[in-house]
């Protein structure tokens, strides 16, 4: 719906107003903001002395009273008047911007386009940039939108930019901003399609502030981003600066249990699991249960193949078994999926939000 704001009436008011000296000043009275000087309070009849107005005869009376019952008339009709032109104009955009309608069209999006893993990528990688350790700042600031310069040229976000937020297009122009900021969308669009691929219900917060330029980019994804060829040093140092403990770290790194690796984005090539539509905890039980034999992709990036089946795992995946404490939370995730959905809904929502202040719970 399209809200009528009192500058709106107001500005109708003053039209109005204009053509009468005697009612000119009643009305600016009403309707405008202290402070404020509209035609009304600076035109003929405001400057009216007080003596020539006692001096109006009975049908100069009678006749501003007229004009001042038409006047209200008109003030009563002009919040309609308003509001009919403002559905119109939002209609061309597409219909009524609500928060069920984004959400219908979001769905539709992940379940014509199958994209659900992409748009997951997009959120993690636009939050993921906090750091409070030995690098500082960065949040979900939706600063991947300029490929001049910054996060939008990062080796890291290949495909994020341009293939990511195409498919996005039609909705963010739809939406943004009358109803919702990019930086919100992304990450509220990356839980619908969770949800969407049977994985947990998670609640977003909005608030989150759009970058104005490439300007606002973090300085470089090295130290902030996790490459997929390092091991369990490398995770904690990534990791461990963003408030996240080895638990979150496991939970973080499960939602790879959908989509896979582009050879021509990332430099590795493959699915991780055999439904990369299906978020779900599979992930887990694959790297438990499954032999992987190392390779080396055509990019010459090295990485695990099961024979079998033709899934991947990352040297980064595989080194959650290489650390007791991290193998515990593959074990517990692989026999309890809810424990998974849990533990992964909380270090989510941490990510999506560090970085963030005064979030608020509805649009």
């Amino acid at each position: 719906m399209v809200k009528r704001s009192s500058s709106s009436v107001m500005a109708a008011a003053v039209v109005l107003s204009g053509a009468s000296a005697g009612v000119g000043q009643t009305f600016s009275s009403l309707v405008a903001r202290p402070g404020v000087q509209t035609h009304a309070q600076v035109g003929v009849g405001a400057q009216r002395p007080a003596a020539q107005m006692g001096g109006m005869g009975a049908s100069s009376v009678l006749g501003a009273a007229a004009l001042a019952a038409a006047t209200l008339n008109a003030l009563r009709r002009a919040p309609k008047a308003l509001h009919q032109r403002g559905c119109v104009a939002m209609a061309a955009r597409g219909g009524d911007l609500s928060f069920e309608t984004l959400v219908s069209d979001l769905e539709t999006v992940m379940k014509t386009k199958n994209c659900g893993a992409l748009i997951i990528r997009l959120a993690w990688h636009d939050a993921g940039v906090f750091s409070n350790g030995a690098l500082k700042g960065g949040c979900p600031n939706a600063a991947m939108r300029f490929t001049d310069g910054g996060e939008g040229s990062f080796g890291a976000n290949a495909g994020l930019p341009d293939v990511a937020l195409g498919l996005l297009k039609p909705i963010t122009d739809k939406y943004v901003p009358a109803l919702i900021s990019n930086a919100d969308l992304w990450q509220f669009a990356a839980n619908v399609a969770i949800r969407v691929m049977g994985g947990p219900s998670i609640k977003t917060r909005f608030g989150r502030k759009d970058a104005a330029s490439s300007a606002e980019s973090v300085e470089s994804q090295a130290g902030r981003l996790p490459d997929g060829d390092k091991g369990i040093d490398h995770l904690r140092d990534i990791f461990y600066p963003k408030g996240f403990d080895d638990k979150a770290i496991v939970a973080l790194s499960g939602a790879h249990t959908v989509g896979g690796c582009k050879l021509e984005r990332s430099g590795f090539e493959g699915n991780w699991t055999e439904e990369p539509l299906q978020f779900d905890n599979a992930y887990f039980k694959d790297m438990l249960s499954k032999e992987y034999a190392s390779e080396t992709t055509a990019k010459g990036c090295p990485q695990n193949r099961n024979a079998a089946t033709g899934t991947i795992m990352l040297i980064s995946d595989l080194a959650l078994l290489s650390d007791p404490a991290f193998k515990g939370h593959v074990e517990r995730y692989a026999a309890d999926q809810s424990a998974y959905f849990a533990d992964f809904s909380e270090a989510w929502v941490k990510l999506q939000e560090n970085g963030c202040s005064d979030l608020r719970d509805s649009l």
